[in-house]
């Protein structure tokens, strides 16, 4: 089992951090954007109370605006952050997010409070596209899939307890006292990752900001067959992944009629993620990135397909959902950090702009599933349970392509 020494793996691109701090900033930004997405969930219908939205699934629209600015953006962060370097481009994304979450609490009507979904979506497109590319600037290969793990860790357990701490925020004000804890959390990580977040990216190694240079890197990305097939298969899943948290809200409070319950059971799920991601970071030096990621891969599949029969023959309680839920996010952990990290090993010379198109691709490809999903539910879980095995099992097809049918083989890393 492979450890990590703190000493040992600082390093020097992040100094004066050492890596205990670096861990904490890179997860503290990265959580900007789960924290935003999550904390809504108990507030939706509030929200639809609140501007007189009558249609449930239209709510799901708070969701999807705001992932919507984070997919499109990832096109330029990574352009932008090759040419001026990380830091700067940071910081400003960071700026964004903090000025578009004021809007959002004094946004006087549902649009607005849209548009100001799309800009926090927007500005955390750079907190996550730059603190993959940090990562990538300072460590490759097993090292950096067990950073990534270690990050990924942190910020998955936002979700865990963003819908309560969204929940426990309404029971003392209102929705729009969400957004006024959003500003509060974005200053702060603003101030720190301001104080102490170096510039990873030297002179030396920046890329010319021109069409040609950009639509050429962009080129070097999806043409190489382990980023692009990786990239499509983890969009995919997350499309399954995001039809899920789009849906939550509606499957717990109204088949399973858990109420203001809803956020325990959510956070109970989204547990399994968490310790997907503690678990990768322990193995995957010994075992490869590969091995754990098809492996979980079979396992989703599994769990798919289970979900499906059991929704089919209306043999699907609350207990057993619960299970196969927190299977279901427990394989989503182990596989999108070694995905994230098998898509950008080939681009180091590229991080940047390889990261953004990642990113993109995987969350405009997620956001298309998991709405076309959301927008079906019809008060069963039929059309939840079909989207996640026909997901899942486009990924398994896309991986397999993409290793010309040699899975769980490991291949010679760079250290």
């Amino acid at each position: 089992m492979t450890d990590i020494n703190a000493d040992a793996w600082v390093s020097s691109t992040h100094r004066p951090m050492r890596f205990p701090e670096f861990l904490l900033v890179i997860a503290s930004i990265m959580a900007l954007n789960p924290l935003a997405m999550d904390i809504m969930l108990p507030a939706l219908p509030d929200i639809g109370v609140a501007f007189d939205v009558g249609n449930a699934n239209r709510l799901q629209t708070v969701l999807s605006a705001f992932l919507i600015g984070f997919g499109f953006a990832q096109f330029l962060i990574g352009p932008l952050t090759d040419r001026f370097g990380r830091r700067p481009v940071l910081l400003t994304g960071m700026a964004m997010y903090c000025a578009a979450s004021l809007l959002a609490i004094v946004a006087p009507t549902f649009e607005t409070l849209l548009l100001a979904r799309v800009v926090q979506g927007l500005g955390t497109a750079a907190t996550r596209v730059i603190a993959i590319s940090i990562v990538r600037d300072c460590y490759a290969g097993r090292r950096m899939a067990s950073v990534m793990s270690l990050a990924m860790m942190v910020y998955i357990a936002v979700p865990v307890i963003a819908p309560a701490f969204g929940q426990a925020i309404m029971l003392m004000t209102q929705w729009r006292g969400l957004f006024i804890a959003l500003t509060l959390y974005g200053f702060l990580a603003l101030a720190w990752s301001a104080l102490r977040m170096p510039e990873t990216l030297p002179k030396s190694e920046r890329r010319p900001l021109d069409v040609r240079n950009v639509l050429g890197a962009f080129r070097q990305t999806i043409t190489n067959r382990q980023t692009l097939g990786y990239a499509l298969a983890a969009g995919g899943i997350q499309g399954s992944l995001f039809a899920f948290v789009f849906t939550s809200q509606q499957v717990f409070t109204e088949i399973f009629q858990l109420g203001h319950y809803f956020p325990l059971a959510f956070a109970a799920v989204a547990i399994g993620v968490a310790v997907a991601g503690f678990i990768n970071s322990r193995f995957v030096g010994r075992l490869g990135m590969r091995v754990i990621s098809h492996s979980a891969l079979i396992g989703h599949l599994v769990v798919a397909g289970l979900m499906l029969l059991a929704a089919r023959f209306d043999m699907l309680p609350l207990p057993l959902f619960m299970v196969l839920s927190v299977l279901m996010m427990f394989a989503f952990g182990l596989m999108f950090a070694n995905f994230t990290a098998l898509a950008m090993e080939p681009q180091g010379h590229i991080a940047g702009t390889a990261s953004s198109l990642f990113g993109s691709v995987t969350t405009l490809l997620g956001i298309g599933i998991g709405y076309t999903i959301g927008q079906d539910y019809d008060g069963t879980l039929m059309p939840f349970a079909i989207g996640f095995f026909i997901c899942t099992l486009a990924a398994l097809a896309v991986v397999s392509i993409t290793e010309r049918g040699r899975l769980f083989t490991p291949h010679k890393m760079v250290s």
